[in-house]
């Protein structure tokens, strides 16, 4: 155990992590000239295309260093906020971090952020300033960052270049010398944390975790504590590039298990693994439950594909443990599943990891928040659809999510993202000049209103400079509304929402227009309203398509004409109350990216 060390790199996102990670990988020899490529961690084709890492990757490598060899696991980590659950869950498999900050933008929102998961998990902080290579780095001005943010020496940080190379052994040394290794007992009775599962087709689920106390055999008989089944522990290994067979597994290490388990709900992120023969008491803890922020409705094309949906999203649950669901139906939709979700990028993840790894064509409704609606009973009810809400004589008062919010950008833009802020119903709190240009801003702000396209625009305003992270602060109350969507007089429940009175009017509006473009004209004209309650707020209508019956009659009396355009206005008042109008899968998209 004296040789092992266990450590994870954190960061802000886009910081260089996955590129260190490839240095730290051909310095220690673990990945052959062959098998290299760029962020060779990321092994998801959206992960590549993209250029973000989604999940934690484990990765075993063995680094010689005066004379003795060490054992270092490393887990790197993704930068994006909707992914930090995967931070968490690393970080309680770690005895050490990597702090990596870029020399050319300096702290961010969320290094903050993960710094500060790191220290309540008692990890050893090793600070970095990456990219030095660049021209446009700021070494000095950074460095006096990090001070103030973790009171280190100037010493203690290093300075690094994934692109290049440069301080990649002092890393490595770094790592060995200051990361503590594990403590654990390996003759106490084992106990081992579940951190994260995939599911392959041939061979079941393959959990992987980490030992903390006893020993883990191959062959051996094993009980998984939450759920108490018992497996035959076929095979376990270490994770290098490829899994490594091993006979047996002491504390400290980290590794996998394949005990040919079919079933997804048997195998839980955070369970704790035991011996059959020597069990332990008590299980491991230093797990957070996940809380998803946003929640939407996911539903199969074809009404038929419903128990191969479920199927498909509990075997992606075990690779994304922050993924919740259950089962719900709509008037338009059929069965399909309410789905939280940690934000809209996770959403959009979501979406394309069912279309690519299951096959499965899926409609998504709009994604709204969780409200609190206390009624006349002064009870409390919690609702994540519009459709859920009781009856309006029957609320009391509704309260919604508020999160606190802290932006880091350059001082340039300070009034630009304070309006952006206050439009959203926003309340500032704190206002902190970090640097003579850098400035953090704290705001109170609905989750609500945060949910679309604050990220995005926050973005564009700042051009890409400032950074942002949030949690959960607790619920107030506010004045909503539930507003409707009708088509000829028919609500569309997936397209229903709760927003504030003051956005109903203009949101109604701009969702009426759009779905007269992407809505087709039918034969008869269609009505799109948006209402709330009974008062109708917006209207459009789609013009029917005109079918020229007159054109048959040459001259002649023009009664022939009046009585076929009679004939053809009957026909037409038949069909609207019979007709049947599908919205199709771009409008519910269209309505998510409304600005």
């Amino acid at each position: 155990m004296k040789q092992i060390r266990n450590f994870c790199i954190i960061a802000h996102i886009d910081h260089g992590k996955s590129t260190l990670a490839d240095r730290l990988l051909q310095a220690t020899g673990s990945v052959s000239e062959r098998d290299f490529q760029d962020q060779v961690l990321d092994d998801m084709d959206l992960e590549r295309e993209r250029g973000i890492t989604i999940k934690s990757h484990a990765i075993q490598m063995q680094y010689d260093y005066r004379g003795e060899t060490y054992i270092l696991n490393l887990i790197d980590t993704p930068g994006h906020v909707d992914f930090s659950y995967e931070v968490s869950r690393s970080i309680a498999a770690c005895e050490g971090a990597l702090l990596l900050i870029d020399a050319t933008q300096g702290v961010q929102a969320q290094t903050i952020s993960n710094l500060y998961l790191a220290i309540d998990n008692n990890l050893e902080i090793i600070p970095i300033l990456n990219k030095m290579d660049m021209p446009a780095a700021m070494p000095e001005e950074v460095k006096d960052q990090i001070i103030d943010l973790i009171g280190c020496t100037p010493e203690d940080i290093i300075e690094a270049s994934g692109k290049t190379g440069q301080g990649v052994e002092d890393i490595l040394q770094a790592v060995v010398e200051r990361i503590p290794s594990p403590k654990g007992d390996p003759e106490a009775p084992l106990q081992a944390l579940i951190f994260d599962s995939i599911f392959n087709s041939y061979r079941g689920i393959i959990a992987y975790f980490r030992v903390f106390n006893g020993t883990i055999h191959s062959n051996e008989l094993v009980k998984f504590l939450s759920t108490d089944h018992e497996y035959h522990a076929d095979e376990i290994g270490v994770l290098k590039l490829k899994q490594e067979p091993r006979k047996e597994l002491a504390a400290g290490d980290v590794g996998y298990i394949i005990s040919g388990i079919k079933t997804s709900k048997e195998v839980r992120v955070g369970d704790t693994i035991t011996s059959v023969q020597n069990p332990c008491t008590t299980a491991v803890s230093g797990f957070q439950e996940v809380k998803p922020m946003l929640f939407a409705g996911i539903y199969p094309v074809d009404a038929d594909d419903y128990e191969e949906l479920r199927t498909s999203l509990e075997k992606l649950q075990l690779n994304d443990a922050s993924l919740t669901f259950i089962p719900e139906s709509s008037a338009a939709l059929g069965f399909g599943f309410r789905c939280g979700f940690l934000g809209l990028l996770h959403m959009e993840i979501v979406q394309e990891r069912l279309d690519r790894e299951f096959n499965m064509d899926v409609i998504a409704t709009v994604p709204n928040v969780s409200y609190n609606i206390i009624t006349t009973r002064k009870e409390t009810i919690e609702v994540h659809n519009p459709s859920g809400m009781p009856a309006p004589n029957l609320i009391d008062h509704v309260e919604e999510p508020y999160i606190f919010a802290q932006i880091i950008s350059k001082s340039d833009y300070i009034g630009a993202i304070m309006k952006l802020c206050l439009d959203k119903r926003g309340i500032l709190v704190n206002q902190v000049y970090i640097a003579s240009n850098r400035v953090e801003l704290s705001f109170e702000l609905p989750l609500g209103e945060i949910v679309f396209d604050f990220y995005d625009k926050l973005k564009s305003i700042s051009k890409g400079y400032a950074s942002f992270d949030y949690h959960i602060s607790g619920y107030k109350p506010a004045h909503l509304v539930k507003l409707d969507i009708l088509l000829n007089g028919d609500s569309v429940d997936a397209l229903s929402s709760l927003t504030h009175a003051d956005n109903a009017y203009p949101f109604g509006r701009k969702i009426c227009e759009k779905l007269r473009e992407l809505i087709p004209r039918q034969q008869f004209d269609i009505a799109i309203q948006a209402a709330i309650g009974s008062k109708i707020i917006a209207r459009e209508t789609i013009k029917a398509l005109r079918k020229d019956v007159t054109a048959k009659c040459y001259g002649g009396d023009i009664t022939r004409k009046r009585k076929l355009l009679e004939k053809q206005k009957q026909g037409k008042k038949k069909m609207r109350q019979i007709g049947n109008v599908e919205v199709p899968q771009s409008a519910f998209l269209a309505v998510l990216k409304l600005d």
